[in-house]
């Protein structure tokens, strides 16, 4: 009886440790960087901290202030640390007042100075907006930022990560090590950067954001086409992110593309976890909630008055499509002009391809067609399933129909998510023998 009483009480800490940890896990790392003045101890001792929970949750309860005393637990841990250092410098001196038992346990803020609420209301925004840009500092490599960020501003575990990406644990948790040394051998201070470098440094952050949802939106590998939980977490941190910088429109233009694209997820798989087209998708099963959402947070950027940025942009051509009734219904034209605007401020070979497919809606497959086998001779797209996948659809269109099935086999070949492949095999089989 005492061991399932034991395991009841440590599956129960359990929950309540992965909430507050995945509600609160920001706050929490961000208060312990700015208070310890260093982003690496800040996140070791979070760390800690949980695990600590884990077995202090399960013997005595959770605390009537569960994120005060992950705080406590945390600035004590980072005590020992500078202790272990012999760091008897000013850090050591503000971080080294005794905390009580009591304070301790309970995690109530400790007497006397205002400055040690959990965390500071004053400076919250702040904390949150600097953990952000140490953890996409530009000094990082791509792959290091968007697992940085996964794990100390979204609280994802390395396994979390891992699985979403496709890698082995340990190939994240090396990029999360190797991203904390750099930013400690580069001397990265944990601070928001000044006024005329922040909107430069905060196009990587968006760019981090647009990866992770990117890949949860259409898994480049694997069986299962979508990655839903990380495209929430992107989706979380943006609107997070957009509370943080209510003035930039293209914060509200990330957060609108994430809303209107992911409203779409219900009806993109089957019952058996099979891609469904565009054309054959069920637009009722669509989430009207995020269409709304969405279209509430493209007017926040178009309200601003600067124009759309490239977020901005994608996020209108897919409010086209939430506001369609169908394909043949879709306002094409504009589409087509979003595209041009959007490859004149992100010029790429995807933007290129995408406004062919426009194109092929709007004028025909042969005019799209030329576009697209410009970008076959430019070879930017060598070795990607989508520039032969989208060919293919038009030679079919032209009835092509030998060249289009080869097409589609090559993009087969080419691409790596199981669900993707097989869609692109169903067609080629359809196109049956030769001319």
């Amino acid at each position: 009886m005492s061991d399932n009483s034991d395991d009841a009480a440590a599956e129960t800490a359990r929950r309540a440790v992965e909430a507050v940890w995945r509600i609160e896990s920001a706050r929490i790392v961000a208060a312990l960087a700015r208070w310890s003045g260093d982003f690496e101890l800040a996140e070791d001792v979070a760390q800690e901290a949980l695990a600590e929970a884990l077995t202090g949750w399960a013997r005595d309860g959770a605390p009537a202030n569960p994120v005060g005393w992950l705080l406590a637990t945390g600035r004590r841990r980072a005590i020992d640390s500078f202790r272990r250092r012999s760091a008897r410098d000013e850090r050591y001196a503000l971080l080294a007042r005794p905390l009580t038992e009591g304070e301790i346990s309970s995690g109530a803020p400790p007497a006397g100075q205002a400055g040690d609420l959990p965390w500071d209301p004053d400076r919250i925004d702040d904390d949150i907006l600097a953990l952000m840009f140490v953890a996409c500092h530009p000094v990082l490599a791509p792959e290091a930022r968007v697992a940085l960020t996964l794990r100390v501003v979204g609280g994802l575990t390395s396994e979390e990560i891992a699985r979403a990406f496709l890698v082995p644990v340990a190939t994240v948790q090396a990029r999360i090590t190797r991203a904390k040394k750099t930013i400690a051998a580069a001397g990265v201070p944990f601070e928001l950067p000044p006024a005329h470098e922040r909107r430069d440094r905060l196009g990587g952050v968006l760019s981090v954001l647009y990866v992770i949802f990117t890949e949860g939106s259409t898994a480049t590998s694997g069986d299962s086409l979508l990655r839903a939980a990380l495209a929430g977490e992107a989706a979380r941190l943006a609107r997070m992110l957009s509370a943080l910088l209510p003035g930039e429109p293209e914060v509200h233009g990330l957060l609108a593309l994430f809303e209107l694209t992911a409203a779409r997820f219900p009806a993109r798989t089957g019952p058996n976890g099979e891609a469904v087209l565009l054309e054959d998708q069920d637009r009722r099963r669509w989430d009207r909630s995020a269409i709304r959402r969405g279209l509430a947070a493209l007017g926040r950027a178009q309200a601003a008055g600067r124009g759309l940025g490239p977020y901005g942009l994608q996020a209108a051509i897919a409010a086209c499509h939430a506001a369609a009734p169908s394909v043949a219904e879709t306002d094409w034209e504009r589409i087509v002009v979003l595209y041009e605007a959007l490859g004149r401020l992100a010029p790429s070979p995807v933007v290129e391809l995408n406004r062919a497919v426009a194109v092929a809606m709007s004028q025909g497959p042969q005019a799209a067609l030329d576009l697209v086998d410009d970008l076959v001779v430019s070879g930017r797209l060598a070795g990607s399933h989508l520039l032969p996948t989208v060919r293919g659809e038009l030679l079919s269109r032209l009835g092509r129909t030998a060249e289009a099935r080869a097409e589609l086999e090559l993009a087969a070949r080419l691409c790596a998510n199981t669900q993707e492949r097989a869609v692109l095999l169903r067609k080629a089989a359809v196109l049956g023998g030769d001319e």
